[in-house]
C-alpha cells in the first residue's frame, strides 16, 4: 500500500458514517447502544458498546469465520476504518534481518522527532495483521511519543509455524541493535512493544536482549498473550459474550501457529511460563476490561515484579479487545492510546 493512498471509496463512506454516529448525543447513543453493560464490576464505554453493536448489524462473516486469506484483507479493511489517515513526519519501507531471511519494515519518523526507537510487532493472532493493519497506530504514536517507530512484518502462520514468529522477531531485534545508525537511533533509547500477539512477540523479544545482553530500554506491551492455554478467569467471561475477541478468533489462532497442547506451554509460544533473566527492560503492560486476555496480561506483570523488575500495570477497564487499533475515532478509545504514547514517551525521554 502506497504510504498517503486515500482510503477506497467503501472505507470512506464507513468511515464517515462511523465518526456521524459517534458525534451523536449521548442519549441518542445510548438509545441506540442498549442498557449499559455491567460486568464483573467494570461499566463497558458507551462508545465501544455502541460500535460494537453497529458492528454486529453489518453484512458478513466475522474475521476468524472467514478463509485466512480473506479474513487478513477484512482486519486490514477494518483496521483502516477505525484508524483514519494520521499525520506523520515521514515513513520508509525497507528490510531487515529475519530467521529465514529478509522482512518487510516501515520506519516512521515523526515531525518532531528524536533518536529514540520503538521496535514494534503486530497483534493478529500470530495469523492476520501486517504493517498496513497497523499503519495507522504506528503513525500515532510516533506523533505522539515523539519517538521513531520501526514495524516489523514477521512471517504468519499457517504458511510460517511456531516458531517462526518468535524466531523473526528476535532475529529483528539483533538486526535492529546491529543498525542504529541508519535507523537514525541510539543503543540507550531503544524500546520493543506490541499488540496481542504482538505484544507476545516484543515480551519474549526483551527475554532475548536480556539473556544475550543487547541494549533495551522499555517494553510496551498492549493487553499481551502470555497464555496459550486460555485457563484464565477473563477467557471465560469474556470470550463467548460478543466483546471483538472471540473463542473462534483464539483457536484458529492457536491451532494455526501450535502444533497441539504440548506446545501451549513452550515459553517461546507462552512468555508467562518462562524465567525472568536478571536485567530485564522495565515494562508497561497496559490491559482491557472487557477482554479474555485481561488476566495473563496481568498475570505477567505481576510474574515480573515479583522477580523485582520494573513494571506499571494499567487497565482501562471500560474498553475491549481492539481498542489499541481506534485512533481515527474521538472516543476514550483513541484517548487511552494518547496515554499509552505518554508511557512511551517519557520511557525514552
Amino acid at each position: 500500500m502506497p504510504h498517503d493512498v486515500a482510503l477506497t471509496v467503501n472505507e470512506t463512506v464507513q468511515t464517515t458514517a462511523l465518526k456521524a454516529v459517534m458525534r451523536l448525543p449521548r442519549p441518542v447513543k445510548r438509545a441506540l447502544a442498549g442498557r449499559p453493560v455491567i460486568h464483573d464490576g467494570q461499566k463497558l464505554d458507551l462508545d465501544i458498546q455502541l460500535f460494537l453493536r453497529l458492528d454486529r448489524l453489518l453484512p458478513g462473516a466475522e474475521t476468524a469465520e472467514r478463509p485466512i486469506p480473506s479474513g487478513r484483507r477484512f482486519l486490514r479493511e477494518q483496521s483502516r476504518i477505525v484508524g483514519g489517515r494520521q499525520p506523520i513526519g515521514s515513513v520508509r519501507d525497507l528490510e531487515v534481518d529475519g530467521a529465514d531471511g529478509p522482512l518487510p519494515a516501515r520506519l516512521y519518523v515523526p515531525r518532531a522527532g528524536s533518536d529514540g526507537l520503538l521496535v514494534f510487532f503486530h497483534g493478529g493472532a500470530f495469523i492476520y495483521g501486517d504493517l498496513d493493519s497497523h499503519d495507522a497506530v504506528c503513525r500515532f504514536l510516533a506523533e505522539r511519543a515523539g519517538v521513531r517507530v520501526l514495524a516489523v512484518e514477521y512471517r504468519l502462520a499457517p504458511e510460517a509455524p511456531f516458531p517462526a514468529a518468535y524466531d523473526d522477531c528476535a532475529a529483528a531485534y539483533r538486526w535492529v541493535v546491529k543498525s542504529l545508525d541508519s535507523l537514525g537511533a541510539v543503543p540507550d533509547r531503544l524500546a520493543v512493544g506490541g499488540d496481542s500477539a504482538g505484544g507476545a512477540c516484543a515480551a519474549t523479544t526483551a527475554l532475548v536482549a536480556a539473556r544475550e545482553g543487547l541494549p533495551l530500554a522499555f517494553q510496551l506491551l498492549v493487553y499481551p498473550l502470555t497464555d496459550q492455554t486460555a485457563s484464565s478467569d477473563s477467557h471465560a467471561m469474556f470470550a463467548e459474550e460478543g466483546y471483538y475477541l472471540t473463542d473462534t478468533f483464539m483457536d484458529l489462532g492457536r491451532n494455526s501457529y501450535l502444533s497441539g497442547p504440548e506446545q501451549w506451554t513452550d515459553p517461546r509460544a507462552s512468555v508467562l511460563y518462562d524465567d525472568v533473566p536478571r536485567g530485564l527492560a522495565p515494562a508497561y503492560v497496559c490491559t482491557a476490561g472487557f477482554d479474555p486476555l485481561r488476566d495473563e496480561g496481568e498475570a505477567y506483570a505481576r510474574k515480573l515484579a515479583d522477580a523485582g523488575m520494573t513494571v506499571e500495570l494499567q487497565r482501562f477497564p471500560e474498553l475491549i479487545h481492539g481498542f489499541f487499533n481506534m485512533v481515527g475515532l474521538d472516543i476514550a478509545a483513541r484517548r487511552a492510546v494518547e496515554e499509552i504514547a505518554g508511557k512511551l514517551a517519557a520511557a525514552l525521554s
